[in-house]
């Protein structure tokens, strides 16, 4: 990449990312939905355990488990993703999710249920790092991590509005997203894949490495530590809001339901704003900001008593949340686009995310609301530099004089041909 200029068409020396089409969009954003939508739907699934026979601590430590041994695959699958084995993994990582809350699904015995729901999280893990690799080789990453976040949302909001409709169980919680997951496998033919130029001037599965300065290495570790102590904080607001809210601002189970609606419309929002802006608000900026307001907002949770002004602000602060999120994701993707970096990048969320519930909890009840607003407030404004700096290094990143590939046809693999 560092010799891209002078060097004549036959004989690329540089990546090449491929244009968002409807197959790649659906492969790429379905598969990823896929792998994570079990940390969306934890609620309802520790409810539906009930009906085996588990307490709500024994069926929270089985989706704890679940949700760190499928960050734990994510992890440890995201390098052979970046490096061409996106194709194994992702069906792999679907056929495991499907088998494992298929029998989730279908077979009320506790046991066979537990080892279900632990394969299927560990294969959602596979899913999470394949699709993440195949985002970092689309085009503007800004506007594919937007229409991801969109896809996210929305696929989410229907599966929790179809779910109580057809009755809250082991059935609707697991079966759905196992019938989710064989959808998705079907598609795994159309992930772009890892982009690269041969020795020839070909882009292929077999290329060699794309060149990875130190100073990227760099920027993409710090990402990764500072995503997962983000989503520490973020998800430890959440962890305890319905408690908060209740005990120091009155708000009610109503008003609690219509913040939960209200912040999914937020999210639909927010990303549907930077999937059809793409580059155009920049990064960096739009980034900062959003993290300035989050910190604010969580360190007003903690002293606002009026249920009006909490809901307010818990919805805005929820909009502003997956402005970020989006962001670092294109953070990621840019950095690299073989997906050294978006591959690995929802594992490490998921980390974060996993120890929310008790450091939100424990913290509240140690030190009070307003100490753990300030507290929350504080982790954010800490990876708030850091992240400024590592997004700078993806847009120098992406400014270097690439060709781009420009395929005429939507069929799988188009732009790898």
């Amino acid at each position: 990449m560092e010799h891209a200029v002078g060097r004549t068409p036959a004989q690329p020396d540089a990546t090449v990312r491929v244009p968002l089409t409807a197959s790649r969009a659906i492969s790429t954003f379905g598969i990823t939905v896929v792998g994570f939508m079990t940390a969306n739907l934890v609620p309802v699934m520790i409810v539906a355990l009930a009906d085996l026979g588990f307490t709500p601590t024994g069926a929270g430590t089985l989706m704890t488990a679940c949700l760190l041994l499928s960050a734990l695959a994510c992890l440890a699958t995201s390098r052979w993703t970046a490096l061409g084995g996106r194709y194994v993994v992702a069906r792999a990582g679907l056929a495991l999710t499907a088998l494992g809350f298929g029998a989730a699904a279908l077979v009320a015995e506790p046991t066979i249920a537990a080892a279900g729901i632990i394969v299927g999280g560990i294969g959602g893990g596979g899913a999470v790092a394949a699709g993440g690799a195949a985002l970092a080789a689309l085009r503007d990453p800004d506007r594919a991590s937007g229409i991801s976040g969109f896809a996210n949302r929305a696929i989410v909001a229907v599966v929790l509005f179809i779910i109580p409709v057809v009755g809250l169980g082991m059935a609707s919680a697991f079966g759905i997203l196992a019938c989710l997951a064989l959808a998705a496998l079907v598609t795994t033919g159309w992930l772009p894949d890892r982009p690269a130029a041969t020795p020839h001037g070909s882009i292929g599965r077999s290329a060699s490495p794309v060149d990875s300065p130190r100073s990227v290495t760099i920027a993409g570790v710090v990402l990764l530590a500072c995503f997962a102590m983000w989503a520490l904080g973020e998800d430890s607001l959440w962890a305890v809001a319905a408690v908060m809210g209740a005990e120091q601002a009155g708000l009610d189970e109503a008003g609690m339901g219509l913040v939960l609606s209200l912040s999914t419309l937020g999210g639909l929002l927010a990303s549907a704003l930077v999937g059809v802006a793409g580059k155009r608000l920049g990064r960096t900026v739009p980034l900062a900001v959003a993290l300035l307001i989050g910190a604010a907002l969580k360190i007003a949770s903690g002293f606002i008593t009026d249920p009006q002004l909490y809901l307010v602000v818990i919805i805005i602060w929820n909009t502003v949340y997956m402005v970020a999120f989006l962001y670092v994701i294109a953070i990621a993707a840019a950095l690299d686009p073989t997906g050294r970096w978006s591959a690995p990048i929802l594992g490490v969320y998921l980390v974060g995310s996993s120890f929310a519930p008790l450091f939100g909890t424990a913290v509240s009840s140690a030190l009070g609301y307003p100490a753990l607003g300030i507290i929350l407030g504080c982790i954010t404004l800490l990876v708030l530099g850091p992240l400024v700096v590592v997004s700078r290094e993806s847009l120098r990143r992406e400014k270097r004089p690439v060709p781009d590939a420009t395929p005429e046809t939507d069929f799988p693999h188009a732009a790898i041909a």
